[in-house]
């Protein structure tokens, strides 16, 4: 009904193209305008001023010889300064964008290896987003932003790169572990050298009080009874011992046969073992 009555509207963040007997006249900026018809006048087309959002997908090779593929963001808009070149001078925005974009990724690609390729993935953008604004801004538009979005290995190099972080990984747990278990075998020798030295000590401390207890003994039973010398009280402790070992051996419910000689000689063979023994303790303590 606009159009027959010579008036037309133009949305707002667009604007539209007239035309004058198909030659360009003007462009029109949002609103309301008449356009005469009959006068020749038409609208050519509407071109969109908002940001719009181009998705590339660019497979290419890098240094070390890895086919990966890059997801590249292009945001973009026309400007309406230059709205009349942005109109005419391309055909096909999108698929000239993509052009570009895939010049310059296989151009940047290949001169990093893969690893370099993550690393510097903002350095590709910025050099893509670089390249785009210096061709596109003499056809009226703007690249707002460039993001790689994705850098994507083909998938045989994910699953050997994701092989060798792990074996990497188990690699440096096994290492820890024997270390750990290195530290507590140790530890452990070190306890038990402690232990046992320890318990040398006491052993040790508990014969010298055996041999100062006895050798006290004799020498106060020796002076309590006249006539008797070291030798016959000595006997006579080292008797009684022997025979409160016997006992001790036959109330335990929990000991084995035991086998030892036993009679008048073999008790005073072991007597005189037993002094002979502590004789020697003794004279070696001193």
């Amino acid at each position: 009904m606009g159009q027959a009555l010579g008036c037309i509207q133009v949305d707002q963040s667009n604007v539209a193209i007239k035309e004058t007997f198909g030659k360009f006249d003007e462009v029109l900026e949002p609103g309301c305008h008449c356009l005469p018809w009959c006068l020749g006048s038409q609208v050519a087309g509407h071109l969109s001023l908002r940001v719009q959002q181009l998705d590339v997908r660019c497979e290419t090779k890098t240094k070390d010889n890895v086919f990966v593929t890059v997801v590249a963001s292009i945001q973009y808009r026309a400007l309406a300064e230059s709205a009349q070149d942005a109109f005419y001078k391309l055909s096909n925005t999108r698929n000239q964008i993509q052009a570009y974009v895939f010049d310059v990724i296989r151009a940047s690609v290949p001169k990093l290896d893969l690893d370099s390729t993550f690393e510097q993935k903002n350095d590709i953008a910025k050099t893509v987003e670089t390249e785009l604004e210096k061709a596109m801004s003499h056809y009226g538009y703007e690249i707002v932003q460039t993001l790689i979005v994705d850098i994507e290995p083909d998938v045989h190099v994910k699953r050997a790169m994701n092989e060798i972080n792990a074996a990497s990984r188990m690699r440096e747990a096994a290492s820890e572990k024997a270390e750990a278990e290195k530290i507590l075998q140790i530890k452990r020798a070190e306890g038990e050298a402690e232990s046992k030295y320890l318990s040398g000590m006491g052993i040790a401390r508990q014969r010298q009080a055996i041999v100062d207890g006895l050798r006290n003994s004799v020498l106060a039973f020796s002076e309590s009874v006249p006539g008797t010398s070291s030798k016959d009280v000595m006997d006579m402790v080292l008797v009684t011992q022997y025979f409160d070992t016997l006992k001790e051996i036959g109330a335990s419910s929990k000991s084995n046969s035991v086998f030892i000689p036993h009679g008048p000689g073999a008790v005073k063979d072991i007597a005189s073992q037993i002094r002979d023994g502590l004789l020697q303790g003794n004279s070696a303590a001193e």
